[in-house]
This record gives structure tokens, C-alpha cells and sequence, in this order.
């Protein structure tokens, strides 16, 4: 049985992991020299529901990466505005721990291999081609190329190419595969009906800030700095994907998180003004090089799916991450991923698909946001462990707990404990 993820971020990787327990030969084909996309200049892990979900995943067999993740934290259990007991993990160690991982476990791993169509028959698709002509033969197929890029997307949505860690003008564009085997994809909005959203945060170079913020951050994992008055610009964030952030706190203030460089939590800031803040006269962006003036479109290229992340009208097609829905986050990526890995491999041998009950935050997430996709209103919104309103919704329902111990019982009680580590081939 041969799967093939297409994408290797954070849900690729779960996806990949997930499929080969359950006993599948599996191949990540990834575009770039990396895996993990924006897993590499994100970082926050555990806050606010997103420690739920964490611990759920753990609890259902399909935590690997949560493991790896807390193992490289450098902070953990901080607070910052809106967010509680938060880990941050060191971006600049996390990709080749987790390259060295994968490989570990007999996944192949092919780097700098664009996959720009599909072989489709009926509603099967057959297999892929990479930009070089290779054509790959598979079973079955997981979608997990993101939303983010290509180029052309930053110009119409954005403010130009943001220059981020995605690098489309060397790696070559995202190509939608559910779009090129004849799916109509789904796009978010703005609330200004303009499509897309713009990445949240920013990395600035830790050396480049003065040794007080250094020592500060290195000591406690965040840093909040007022904004001079003049500066506060609240209507910049209407337009994050981020909605958790979308604060005024994160107008009027300055938040740096240490996740290895520094994390500088707003879409972009003019760096002329940036340079006006005490500490920060010398700073100087990491990622997005862009960021004095723009960061990268996202939520362009969403796939219809049903629960059991299935693409819609394709029957062997799997989707996770952000081509699953508006969802925002490593958690929610490594959720969607773990669940895609796994029904894949059920897939193709017949077996009942698993579709998480929604007495579990990650049952219930993906459930409500394919629900609110349908709709204008719910294409506005970003679904999110961390915030704005899908944590209000676990809270309201129940959902979200810090007990690890009750979550644990949780998933037991549905009989679901270690489902996703299970083999089935």
C-alpha cells in the first residue's frame, strides 16, 4: 500500500507518521529543502486549547510530534496578552529534529520535488507529476500543500512578495491539487470581501535587539514594549489570519516571544518606527525579510472535505492542515494531519473511515469548521484552538481542559486511546 503526502509542513509530517504506524509505505514529496513550511519562524505550542488538543492527540496515538515539539521548548507555561500557559519551541533546532525523525521510521523523504498535477480517472486519482515530468504511481493520496503563495497571491492580496520561508520565486508556486483534479477549491475572506488573510506575526534577529530585551526574553519568554501613540495602528488587524491576535493589546504594544529569534507578534511594522522604540534602534527583520512592510497571503486554496478528511467527490484524496479549512496553528495542523495519515491507510482497505466524535476539541473543530465554511460569515472567520471564536466555543462546550489526566479519561470513555497507533496493514 503506497501513500503519498504532497506537502511536507506540519500536517505532512503528522500525516506521514499517522499513515506509516497503520502500516503503509509512505513517501512526503516536499518542494522546498525543508520540512515543516511555517513551521520553522512559528514556535507557540500549548496555549490556551491548544494544550487540550495536544494532549488529546497524545492520548489517541498520534502525538509524535507534540513529543518533539515540547522536547525542544525552551519556555514553558508562559502568559501573554490573551494567552495562558503557552510553550515556545526553539524554530532554529525543531526542522532537523524532525527531518531526523521521519527518516527514522522508514518514511522517504523527497526534497525539491514540486508536484504540479495528478493522473485522474473517474474519481480516482492514479498519480502525480513533479515539475521535472517524474510521474508517480500511488494508492492513495494526502493533499497538505497549505494555502500560503503562490507569489502572484502576495502581489493581488498583500503588499508584494513578503520574502518569507516559503521562498516561491526559488522553490517554484503552491499548485492546488484538488483544483487540478477538477475540484472547485474554497477561498477565506477578509471583512472587507477581499480574499486571503495576512500572516500574524513576524521574526526579528535576537542580536539586533538591545542586551536588556535580550536578557528579559531569554528569562521570562516574552517582552511587551508600548507602541509610541502616534504609532498605534488599529485597523492593521483586520486583515491577520491570526484572529486570536487581533487585539488592541497587539496595536498598543510591542510583544516579543523567544522562540529563538525573536518573535514579533504583528503581520509587519514599518521598521522606521520600529527603530523608534528604546531597545530597538538596530533590529532587523529575519522573517519575513519583508516585514517592515508586508507578510504573506494565506487561505487562498481551501478544499471541500468531509469529516473524515476526505476531499469531496475525489475517493481516494485526503486533505489536512490549512487546504482542510481556515485553521490556524501547528496543533491544528498536526490534528487534521494525524487523522488524514490514518483514514488514508483505512481507505484503501476498505475499512469504516474514523471521523473523532465531537466530545473531543479536535472532533468538534473539525466538524465546526467545515460547518462554518459553507457559509460568508464562516469564511471570515479562522478556527483555532488559541482563541477568538472557536476557543470561546470549547469553553462554552466543555472542551477545554489543562488536566491531563481528564483528557486522557476522555478519549478512553470513547474507547479511542492510541486508535492512531495502531496497524492495520
Amino acid at each position: 500500500m503506497k501513500v503519498i503526502v504532497i506537502g511536507g509542513g506540519w500536517a505532512g509530517c503528522s500525516a506521514a507518521l499517522s499513515a506509516k504506524k497503520a502500516g503503509a509505505q509512505v513517501s512526503i514529496y516536499e518542494k522546498t529543502d525543508m520540512l515543516l513550511g511555517l513551521g520553522n519562524v512559528g514556535g507557540i505550542m500549548r496555549n490556551n486549547g491548544r494544550y487540550t488538543a495536544a494532549e488529546e492527540l497524545l492520548a489517541l496515538g498520534g502525538g509524535d510530534l507534540i513529543n518533539i515539539t515540547d522536547a525542544n521548548s525552551t519556555h514553558k507555561n508562559i502568559n501573554f496578552p490573551a494567552h495562558e500557559h503557552a510553550w515556545l519551541y526553539n524554530v532554529n533546532r525543531i526542522e532537523p529534529e524532525v527531518r531526523k525523525y521521519i527518516k527514522s521510521k522508514g518514511i522517504e523523504v523527497n526534497f525539491i520535488k514540486r508536484v504540479i498535477d495528478v493522473k485522474k480517472e473517474k474519481n480516482k486519482i492514479l498519480g502525480i507529476y513533479l515539475s521535472d515530468g517524474t510521474y508517480i504511481e500511488g494508492d492513495v493520496f494526502i493533499e497538505t500543500t497549505g494555502s500560503t503563495g503562490p507569489m502572484g497571491n502576495c502581489l493581488k492580496y498583500g503588499n508584494g512578495c513578503s520574502m518569507c520561508v516559503l521562498r516561491c520565486p526559488s522553490f517554484g508556486p503552491r499548485i492546488s491539487l484538488s483544483a487540478r483534479a477538477g475540484v472547485d477549491d474554497l477561498q477565506g475572506e477578509r471583512e472587507d470581501d477581499v480574499f486571503g488573510a495576512m500572516s500574524g506575526s513576524c521574526k526579528l534577529a535576537k542580536e539586533t535587539l538591545s542586551k536588556e530585551i535580550v536578557q528579559e526574553l531569554e528569562e521570562k519568554g516574552v517582552v511587551v514594549i508600548k507602541v509610541p501613540a502616534e504609532d498605534v495602528n488599529l485597523d492593521k488587524l483586520k486583515q491577520k489570519v491570526c484572529q486570536q491576535y487581533a487585539l488592541k493589546e497587539y496595536a498598543e504594544n510591542i510583544i516579543l516571544l523567544d522562540t529563538g529569534h525573536a518573535k514579533l507578534m504583528t503581520s509587519y511594522y514599518p521598521l522606521e518606527k520600529l527603530r523608534k522604540i528604546p531597545g530597538l534602534e538596530y533590529v532587523k527583520y529575519v522573517d519575513p525579510y519583508a516585514g517592515g512592510k508586508g507578510n504573506s497571503i494565506r487561505y487562498l486554496s481551501v478544499a471541500p472535505r468531509t469529516n473524515d478528511m476526505k476531499v469531496t467527490g475525489l475517493d481516494n484524496m485526503f486533505c489536512a492542515g490549512e487546504k482542510a479549512g481556515l485553521f490556524v496553528g501547528h496543533t491544528e495542523a498536526m490534528c487534521t494531519g494525524a487523522l488524514a495519515g490514518h483514514n488514508a491507510v483505512r481507505s484503501c482497505l476498505g475499512m469504516p473511515l474514523l471521523i473523532l466524535p465531537k466530545a473531543t476539541a479536535i472532533g468538534d473543530i473539525i466538524s465546526y469548521a467545515n460547518y462554518m465554511m459553507m457559509t460568508k460569515e464562516g469564511r471570515r472567520n479562522r478556527y483555532t484552538f488559541a482563541g477568538a471564536e472557536y476557543f470561546k466555543r470549547m469553553k462554552k462546550n466543555g472542551l477545554y481542559s489543562i488536566d491531563n489526566e481528564e483528557i486522557k479519561n476522555r478519549i478512553a470513555k470513547l474507547n479511542l486511546t492510541n486508535i492512531m497507533s495502531e496497524q492495520l496493514v
